[in-house]
């Protein structure tokens, strides 16, 4: 294993055990979300130079795209909880209730 590879790897592992441990607050989750997505996307661009291949330089955009699109969603939903609930603590929301 290249230390580039084990780099990403271990950014996305940390992101993943970010979003599974420590799941206080909707921000902290989003920002390991957002961590998650930027590893991804820096491993698909590098993977994408090492080959050499000129089909597979659209995926790191796309991929890009997606994120951007997740993020945006993201806040729109934290400011939405924050101005409903009046704070961000995931304990204080129930999916149950309207």
């Amino acid at each position: 294993m290249t230390p580039v590879h084990f780099a990403f790897s271990s950014a996305f592992i940390l992101g993943l055990t970010g979003l599974a441990f420590h799941r206080t607050h909707l921000l902290s989750a989003l920002l390991c979300l957002e961590g998650m997505m930027l590893s991804l996307f820096i491993a698909l661009s590098l993977w994408t130079v090492q080959l050499n291949s000129t089909s597979l330089c659209a995926a790191p955009m796309l991929l890009l795209a997606f994120s951007a699109c997740e993020a945006s969603a993201g806040l729109a939903l934290l400011v939405a909880t924050a101005r409903t609930h009046g704070t961000d603590h995931l304990q204080n929301l129930n999916l149950l209730q309207c």
